[in-house]
């Protein structure tokens, strides 16, 4: 009898991977349907590991599988439907992962695919701190290769789900796919709001037994003995099964096991990269990289921490009576206490340490910043709406939140100082980067936040009186094993005890801290004060460059036929291809950001007085160019670091002019070189054949001499040069007026002859009459330019 029955899964999976091949997708899924609902677990329990791999793709990253994160419902519907409804919490997949559940299968995940810290804990033998790990982890028998965990059928499942968001890296995109609108991001939103509701229980699994129900995973004995460093409790659910028999349990304690589990699968996937053994070393700019989170990456971290608020904020108001709680408060209601301090907190502060110090000075940088953002303000997901009021003033932050950011206050303080780093080394004229500096300091400055920063900082230097030592390492730390769940800390009112505790279980005991309302932050604060200062003028600057050469520009400047700059010195920014729209948003939102942190740090008028006269010192007498940051020394400018940092980011230069003759400029790129010699040649000969009659013509005071100085001469030029202290025999250059044709080599020039040849054939008229015109139109242009810039000018001899 057992011949068969191995057969066959054999058999089935053959079959399927053929159907890969032959059938399209939506045939795929309805056959798979069937087969999940017809077979026996033991008949399926063959094909779960390919049936996983194939829909997430390998660990290794080369089967890409559904391709779930560039699967979108704008560019192929059908697809993006039915994978929805085939892996949705109730569709057939995870009827398939119930039905293996329910027979305890149990299926081995590599250790060398695990977040680094996990697996290098593993492979010394030493028991992770998260308790997803305990009792699972299986070591290879004689001639295995690895170490192994065995996971039962949901836990396989979800690790593959999270785990693909990190190893599928390289998929084949064909089109711009929008992250928040993937297959992938909406079942994320799906599984958490599924087995982490903010309203009622989770849904019981579906059950193939009429009346009974899917049992929990059941402890397994280590393989071997750990070394475990931490204190290790009972998990959540071993908690409840083993004090309530399990015919009578609630329905939600025999299922909170997969809310638990779901959670430390995403938190250990998506953020446990970085241990804070390695979080230490990373402080240093030296220490290679192990880890480079993706936007992607952190848009489905930050989806998940909005729904850990909502989740957490969805928790019942404890009742009066303290024995009344105990015997009411239901084990969802127990997790929603506890979510976030003790899954949550210290990976996620680690990852966006990481994150603020090595993630590229561009504006991807946003998403890392919103997520960051969003964590800061649980209110914003708390259920209760805020008033309506007629007047757009900012809400202020609830008094009861002063706890949370007590219980938080490095991600509101270090954080906050990491960024301000990070906004001193940017470009603070780009509109994104001027958008980040304007949201954080908008979150920042509401009502009541600061003042609730400020006095968790004064609670954490008030002096310390008899704390053991190895309490702030304890009390309250993300570090322990187990659930808090089942070993629930007793209530402490000392709040100073709290933040301590806070800051020492992250940072460890010999952590200086740095106070954000202290002076040293004080100081960077007016530093970036001062950039948004030079910012706005830079704005304002290029706004008013951008808007002469709009008014300057003619149908006949575009074919090179007015006089042009000479150097070509001015660099642009993005703002000059966005457009004066978004100069002007660019200026609001560093007018607003400034505001902002005039309220937050209560900087006084005079102090912004004081840096708008040293901007305006930095400016150049047009107000258009500023100078690298530099120190005066007896042997002139020094470059300090941050000018060194703006030379090499383009933020900014010293001003180099070519002041020599302009005819002797190197050839530029949109220059043809042989034209270029050519026509040096030719107006050198026409420039000595009638070098005299041109002197002639030009000192004569009427509207000749006019036109002819306009258009033969440069007189700042000549002015440069005649009071230059590097020319010293200014006999020997011919400064006089002088016919340049050098115009004529530039591409443009020539594409729009060739244009205005080719359109005139159309309308037959010969090349002769096409030149006459165009030197017609010259000449009329000539005299329209020189009434406007010369006409009032008395002539200088």
């Amino acid at each position: 009898m057992a011949g068969p029955h191995l057969q066959q899964p054999s058999f089935l999976l053959a079959t399927l991977k053929a159907d890969c091949v032959n059938k399209p997708f939506a045939q795929r899924c309805h056959d798979l349907e069937t087969v999940i609902e017809e077979l026996p677990a033991k008949e399926l329990h063959g094909i779960f590991q390919w049936l996983v791999e194939s829909i997430f793709g390998s660990l290794d990253g080369i089967i890409v599988g559904w391709n779930l994160r560039c699967l979108q419902g704008r560019t192929n519907p059908t697809e993006y439907s039915v994978a929805l409804d085939f892996l949705d919490p109730s569709g057939p997949m995870m009827k398939l992962v119930y039905k293996l559940q329910a027979e305890e299968y149990r299926y081995d995940f590599p250790v060398s695919y695990l977040p680094g810290p996990v697996k290098a804990s593993i492979q010394e033998q030493v028991l992770p701190e998260c308790s997803l790990y305990h009792n699972k982890v299986q070591f290879p028998s004689s001639g295995g290769l690895g170490l192994n965990l065995a996971l039962n059928p949901f836990e396989y499942y979800m690790f593959y789900f999270a785990i693909s968001l990190i190893t599928q890296k390289n998929s084949p995109v064909t089109h711009h796919v929008s992250p928040s609108n993937s297959a992938y991001f909406i079942l994320v939103d799906t599984y958490l709001k599924c087995f982490l509701p903010t309203e009622g229980s989770v849904l019981p699994p579906p059950s193939s037994n009429p009346g009974g129900a899917i049992p929990s995973p059941t402890p397994r004995s280590p393989a071997v003995p750990f070394s475990s460093y931490g204190m290790h409790h009972t998990s959540l659910l071993k908690r409840h099964i083993a004090h309530q028999p399990s015919v009578n349990a609630d329905p939600a304690s025999q299922e909170i096991w997969r809310s638990e589990t779901l959670l430390q699968i995403f938190v250990e996937m998506w953020l446990h990269h970085y241990s804070l053994e390695m979080y230490q070393k990373m402080q240093s700019p030296h220490v290679k990289e192990s880890f480079k989170p993706t936007e992607e990456h952190v848009l489905v971290v930050r989806l998940l921490v909005k729904h850990l608020h909502a989740f957490s904020n969805s928790l019942k108001p404890e009742p009066l009576s303290p024995s009344a709680h105990s015997h009411t408060a239901s084990p969802l209601e127990e997790f929603k206490r506890v979510v976030i301090p003790r899954f949550v907190q210290e990976k996620l502060y680690i990852f966006l340490q990481h994150c603020f110090g090595h993630w590229p000075l561009d504006a991807s940088f946003r998403a890392v910043l919103e997520m960051w953002l969003s964590y800061l303000q649980p209110w914003r997901y708390a259920p209760e709406k805020p008033p309506q009021s007629t007047e757009p003033l900012p809400r202020s932050v609830p008094e009861k939140w002063a706890a949370f950011i007590q219980e938080n206050l490095l991600m509101y303080t270090k954080l906050f100082v990491g960024f301000l780093n990070r906004a001193l080394r940017t470009d603070l004229v780009s509109p994104k980067n001027a958008l980040m500096v304007f949201r954080v300091a908008k979150v920042f400055a509401q009502p009541n936040l600061a003042e609730m920063i400020l006095k968790g900082e004064q609670l954490f230097l008030e002096p310390e009186l008899v704390i053991p030592h190895r309490q702030h390492r304890l009390f309250m730390s993300p570090t322990l094993g187990g659930s808090f769940l089942s070993s629930r800390s007793p209530a402490v009112t000392d709040a100073s005890f709290k933040v301590k505790s806070h800051v020492y279980s992250l940072e460890g005991q010999d952590f200086q801290y740095k106070q954000m309302f202290g002076a040293e932050v004080r100081n960077l604060v007016l530093k970036l004060a001062q950039l948004i200062c030079q910012a706005q003028q830079t704005a304002k600057s290029i706004s008013d460059h951008s808007a002469e050469t709009m008014a300057s520009q003619s149908f006949f400047s575009w074919f090179r036929f007015a006089p042009s700059e000479v150097n070509g010195s001015y660099t642009g920014n993005d703002l000059d291809e966005i457009g004066q729209d978004s100069i002007k948003k660019t200026d609001e939102y560093l007018e607003k950001a400034l505001e902002y942190l005039c309220q937050i740090f209560k900087l006084s008028e005079a102090q912004l007085t004081q840096m708008m006269i040293k901007c305006g010192t930095a400016q150049d007498e047009n107000g258009k160019k500023q100078l690298p940051d530099c120190i005066a020394s007896e042997n002139g400018l020094i470059l300090t670091p941050l000018g060194r940092y703006q030379i090499i980011n383009g933020l900014r230069r010293f001003e180099l002019q070519y002041q020599g003759d302009t005819e002797l400029q190197p050839i530029r790129s949109y220059e043809n070189a042989a034209l270029v010699r050519l026509l040096f040649r030719l107006s050198s000969v026409l420039n000595e054949r009638f070098a005299d009659q041109m002197e002639v013509l030009c000192s004569r005071d009427d509207f000749v001499g006019r036109l002819c100085r306009y258009h033969l001469t440069n007189p700042q030029l000549i002015q440069k040069i005649r009071y230059s202290p590097v020319v010293r025999d200014r006999t020997s250059h011919n400064w006089g007026p002088r016919i340049s044709l050098r115009f004529l080599a530039s591409y443009r020039t020539l594409i729009s002859l060739l244009m205005i040849y080719f359109l005139a054939s159309w309308f037959y008229v010969g090349p002769v009459s096409c030149t006459f015109i165009i030197l017609t139109g010259y000449f009329l242009y000539a005299v329209i330019m020189t009434f406007f810039f010369e006409g009032w000018k008395p002539h200088e001899h």
